[in-house]
C-alpha cells in the first residue's frame, strides 16, 4: 500500500470508548479495555507506512475530574498495557516517549512509563508519544512559566522572546508538529489537544468510536489526508 504523501507526525484523540462499552452494554471500563487492540492496529500501520511520530491522546488534565474508581482503573491499565507490548515494541524498533504534567501520575504508572522510555531510548524507529495528564493550555502555561522564571533570573531578555522561544520550552521541543489530527467518535472539536502545535495540522473527524478503529479506518483517514491542500498562507502559483 503506498500514499503519494505519509504525514511524519500523526496524532490521534483515541474517543468514544465509554460510548463503545454502552452501545454494547458493558460497564465503561470494558471501552477502555477493548481500546488496546486499536493501538495496537495504530502503531503497527504507522511503524509499516513510514510514519516517524504517533502521538495518542491518552489522558487529559481534564480526566483527573472523572470518578476516581475509573481514574485508578485507566492508570494500572496503562501500566498493564506497557508491561505486556514493551518487549514486543522494543524488538519493533519502537521509541515510547510521553508529554503532559508527568508528575501528576501515580507511581507506578509513572515508574513503568519511565523504565519503557529509557528501555526504547535509543530505537530509531517510529516514536510512540503517549500525552499523559496532558491539556494544551497547560503546556502553553508551562513554557510561559519557564521563560518568565529566565527572564526573572535575568537569563532571557522579554525582547529576546520569539516564537522559536516558545516552541523550545514546550514539553518535547524537539518533536515536529503533527500534520495530521484524527478524532474518532464524530465529535468535531480539539478538546484541549496540543493547541500550540496543531496551528497548521490537517484535522480528520470520523464517527467510528476508538475502540472499533483499525488499519481500514487509517487508510481512509490517509486518503483524505492526500487530498488536502496544506498550503500554509501562500498562493500558488497562479493563483489570486
Amino acid at each position: 500500500m503506498s500514499f503519494a504523501s505519509i504525514p511524519d507526525h500523526i496524532a490521534i484523540i483515541m474517543d468514544g470508548n465509554g460510548r463503545w462499552a454502552k452501545a454494547h452494554g458493558l460497564k465503561r471500563i470494558k471501552g477502555h479495555e477493548e481500546a488496546e487492540s486499536s493501538i495496537h492496529a495504530s502503531v503497527e500501520f504507522c511503524g509499516e507506512i513510514g510514519v516517524k511520530y504517533l502521538t495518542l491522546f491518552a489522558f487529559s488534565t481534564e480526566n483527573w475530574n472523572r470518578p476516581k474508581a475509573e481514574v485508578a482503573f485507566i492508570m494500572k491499565l496503562l501500566s498493564s498495557f506497557i508491561r505486556k507490548n514493551i518487549d514486543s515494541l522494543d524488538e519493533s524498533n519502537v521509541r515510547i516517549r510521553a508529554t503532559g504534567r508527568l508528575d501528576d501520575l501515580p507511581y507506578d504508572a509513572r515508574n513503568t512509563l519511565e523504565k519503557a522510555m529509557d528501555r526504547t531510548a535509543d530505537n530509531s524507529g517510529l516514536h510512540l508519544i503517549l500525552a499523559l495528564s496532558y491539556g494544551g493550555r497547560a503546556e502553553i502555561t508551562d513554557a510561559v512559566r519557564s521563560i518568565a522564571e529566565k527572564v526573572l533570573n535575568e537569563e532571557l531578555s522579554p525582547d529576546k522572546i520569539y516564537e522559536n522561544t516558545v516552541q523550545s520550552h514546550l514539553y518535547l521541543p524537539d518533536v515536529p508538529a503533527p500534520e495530521f489530527l484524527i478524532r474518532t467518535s464524530g465529535e468535531q472539536r480539539i478538546s484541549n489537544f496540543l493547541l500550540w502545535e496543531c496551528a497548521y495540522t490537517e484535522l480528520y473527524f470520523t464517527d467510528v468510536l476508538w475502540p472499533d478503529f483499525r488499519r481500514e479506518h487509517l487508510v481512509e483517514a490517509l486518503e483524505e489526508f492526500n487530498t488536502r491542500n496544506r498550503r500554509f498562507g501562500r498562493i500558488e502559483a497562479g493563483g489570486q
